[in-house]
């Protein structure tokens, strides 16, 4: 196992030294400007993300900022709607956007010459754009359909989104990326032209490239495309820091499905939140010793061991901007029920406190996490993706690099410091999904915990 770490961290840092150093500039309008060299394709990454998502949002007018990120591409007055995107196809290019919890994010993959036209696209409609009530009557309606489809439509997708709901009473961490129905179908065009005009600004942004690019020659750009454009006066957001909890809750949501369903959630600190930078690293190497691929305890115990689920994962994410939860679900197999999974969940979380975990799981683990390290830093996308996150989740992008090194430093006596500490009843939120009897030709839908929704 040391052997497979070794060369694991040795490929790392070639990896590491073929991407290039990471170069930070700002403009004088406050836009923050990061490059990335990475010689190995004559392509570059661009991303423009905005400090703002689901998270900054209040009960009203949740889902605007996905239903302002449709809007991106209805035009200004330089390029009408649907041009952007004939530009970027024209030009040999891909692009997309995605709205998260904490950001919102626009991008585009070109030939490293065509680096302008992203800038010169991407510039203009960031204070430019045109909200007018004809786009915005067909885009709400898309929005509610993508609802639809994607939530109310599927039963696991619609249990997470009520498990959340109940897990949080103050934090904005409740609030769905997608929007409630209700506040979708009251939505005004003017709730969107505020939510542009105040975050939508360059000192509001930060702009990622990654690629075959020279730095200095694309700070340039920078400045010849973004720098003229006028910064707004930002306000944060107000911290709703989510009161302790003081005992267990639990939901029950009745929806038509084929199996049943259960999720629950501890609450825990990210690396933005917590007391200890130590311990959120102890929370991820905890999770992938759960749930880290095929021979991690969930798997190997639940699914193939004593066969009580088809299914069963653990999740955390350590760079939310808020405090969030350490999550495990699980769908039975067979005969077996919600309540045979969650007890065997709720023992793997006891075995945690318990015991120790070995020295050799836990170097399989830390492999496992360099492994996967290597394969994402392969990726220029990725790599733009990983500073783009932390910086608008207020982080410093150099953690990224730390990744690695601070899951390697992990002991077992901090794993079990955190499962005792965070892993308890007072702070557990548990929801089920009771199937309903299925319509006839109705579809039964599996989905992800949460995640960003794309134009």
């Amino acid at each position: 196992m040391r052997s497979l770490l070794a060369s694991g961290l040795l490929l790392l840092g070639q990896f590491a030294q073929a991407a290039g150093v990471v170069h930070e500039y700002q403009l004088d309008n406050g836009l923050k400007l990061i490059v990335r060299e990475d010689h190995r394709a004559p392509v570059v990454v661009s991303q423009v993300w905005y400090k703002v998502g689901a998270s900054y949002e209040h009960d009203g007018i949740t889902g605007v900022s996905h239903v302002l990120e449709h809007m991106m591409f209805k035009g200004t007055d330089d390029y009408p709607a649907g041009e952007f995107s004939r530009i970027i196809s024209e030009n040999g290019g891909s692009e997309n956007a995605f709205t998260s919890k904490d950001y919102t994010a626009y991008f585009q993959r070109l030939e490293k010459s065509r680096l302008p036209v992203s800038f010169e696209l991407e510039s203009d409609r960031m204070r430019n754009l045109h909200l007018l009530d004809k786009e915005f009557d067909k885009e709400i309606n898309v929005v509610m359909e993508e609802r639809r489809l994607r939530t109310d439509d599927k039963p696991t997708a619609l249990t997470y989104e009520q498990f959340t709901a109940t897990a949080f009473m103050s934090s904005s961490v409740r609030i769905p990326t997608i929007g409630w129905m209700n506040d979708l179908q009251n939505m005004e065009l003017s709730d969107l032209q505020h939510w542009y005009e105040r975050w939508y600004a360059p000192n509001n942004a930060v702009v990622v490239v990654v690629g075959d690019v020279d730095p200095e020659a694309v700070y340039k750009l920078a400045k010849q495309y973004f720098g003229s454009l006028k910064p707004e006066e930002i306000v944060p957001p107000k911290p709703r820091i989510e009161p302790e909890q003081k005992g267990r809750r639990d939901v029950t949501v009745r929806a038509p499905a084929e199996v049943p369903y259960t999720i629950m959630g501890y609450k825990a600190p990210v690396l933005a939140t917590a007391e200890l930078d130590w311990e959120p690293y102890a929370l991820e190497v905890l999770a992938n010793i759960l749930d880290g691929g095929s021979s991690a305890r969930l798997t190997r115990d639940l699914v193939r061991g004593s066969q009580i689920a088809t299914s069963a994962g653990a999740g955390y994410d350590l760079y939310d901007r808020q405090a969030g939860l350490f999550l495990l679900d699980g769908t039975p197999a067979g005969e077996h029920g919600v309540a045979e999974v969650q007890q065997a969940l709720f023992e793997q979380v006891q075995s945690l406190k318990d015991e120790p975990v070995s020295a050799e799981e836990l170097e399989r683990v830390k492999s496992a996490v360099v492994a996967n390290a290597v394969y994402e830093l392969d990726s220029t996308f990725y790599q733009a993706m990983k500073i783009g996150q932390l910086e608008t989740a207020g982080l410093d992008w150099r953690l990224a690099d730390k990744y690695v090194e601070r899951i390697n430093a992990v002991t077992a006596e901090q794993l079990q410091t955190v499962a005792k500490k965070y892993l308890v009843e007072e702070a557990l939120t548990v929801a089920v999904l009771d199937p309903l009897p299925m319509e006839t030709g109705q579809v039964g839908h599996t989905a992800s915990n949460g995640g960003g929704h794309e134009h």
